[in-house]
C-alpha cells in the first residue's frame, strides 16, 4: 500500500485546524498510520527542506516551518500521493481548486497550511525524516 508524508504546517496548527484537515483525509478514505505534534528547530527545518536550499524562498520557508508546532503524519492508501496532493490543492491558494485545503484554509503561498510529498522517492525520504519504523502503525 502506498504511503506519503503530510505535514500540517504551523499556521494551521496555530489556528486550531488539525481536526479539520485530518477529517478531510479520513473523509477521502485515506488512512493515517502515524502522526505526531512537534516543533522543528531551524536546523531541522533546513535539513528537511535542503532540496530547496538554492531557492529564494528557502530562508523564509525554514523560518516559518520552525516558528511553531507542526503535525507530520503518514497517510496510506491506493494512489495516496496523488490523492493527498489533490486534497491539498495548488501551492498558491489563489490557484487552488475550490474545496481543497489550501483554497479553504491557507493564508498565503508560504502559510499554505499543509505539505505533501510529491513522489514515492521523496515520500520515503520524508517519512524517514520524521518517523522510525517503530512508530508506524500500519
Amino acid at each position: 500500500m502506498e504511503k506519503t508524508l503530510s505535514i500540517i504546517k504551523p499556521d494551521a496548527v496555530e489556528r486550531n485546524l488539525i481536526g479539520n484537515i485530518v477529517k478531510r483525509f479520513e473523509d477521502a478514505g485515506i488512512k493515517i498510520v502515524a502522526m505526531k505534534l512537534l516543533k522543528l528547530s531551524k536546523a531541522q527545518a533546513e535539513a528537511f527542506y535542503a532540496v530547496h536550499k538554492e531557492r529564494p524562498f528557502y530562508g523564509e520557508l525554514t523560518d516559518y516551518m520552525s516558528s511553531g508546532p507542526c503535525v507530520p503524519m503518514i497517510l496510506e492508501g491506493e494512489g495516496v500521493i496523488l490523492k493527498n496532493r489533490e486534497i491539498m490543492g495548488a501551492t498558491d491558494p489563489k490557484e487552488a481548486a475550490a474545496g481543497t485545503i489550501r483554497a479553504d484554509l491557507a493564508i498565503d503561498k508560504e502559510k499554505n497550511s499543509v505539505h505533501g510529498s510529491d513522489a514515492p522517492e521523496t515520500a520515503a525520504q520524508e517519512i524517514a525524516f520524521f518517523f522510525t519504523e517503530y512508530e508506524l502503525a500500519g
